[in-house]
């Protein structure tokens, strides 16, 4: 995710730990990610379509609270570092900048957890010749 669009964190109790923990949110053109900063939960959305001239936000009901956040960010449409909402379910993730309207709509694709190596383990592979 080499391209900075939006890039913050959100202070909540985390889905899969129950941590009070921040949540890492990125989102850039080719996808979106959210990151549990105690557990390594990560929820991957995709995007789904994208609008200069869509009123609102698509904000699908999920099992979980939908985040209603603002960020500063530089806008991929205008241009214009400014005020972004972010809406993020468990099934989507929608930006919309305040200046010109761009919206970004993601879908939910991919959750995985992060998995620390244990120490002093070594894998049990063949070694190559």
């Amino acid at each position: 995710m080499n391209e900075r669009f939006i890039f913050t964190r959100h202070r909540t109790v985390c889905y899969r730990c129950r941590e009070d923990a921040d949540q890492i949110v990125k989102a850039v053109s080719a996808q979106a990610q959210v990151i549990c900063s105690a557990c390594g939960a990560t929820r991957i959305f995709i995007p789904r379509f994208e609008d200069t001239g869509a009123i609102g936000t698509c904000t699908p009901i999920g099992r979980y609270d939908i985040w209603n956040l603002k960020t500063d960010a530089p806008c991929k449409n205008c241009g214009v570092a400014g005020l972004h909402d972010l809406v993020i379910g468990s099934n989507h993730f929608t930006t919309r900048c305040h200046n010109c309207g761009y919206t970004h709509f993601y879908r939910f694709n991919l959750e995985y957890i992060a998995q620390c190596p244990l120490a002093g383990e070594e894998v049990s592979a063949p070694r190559e010749s």
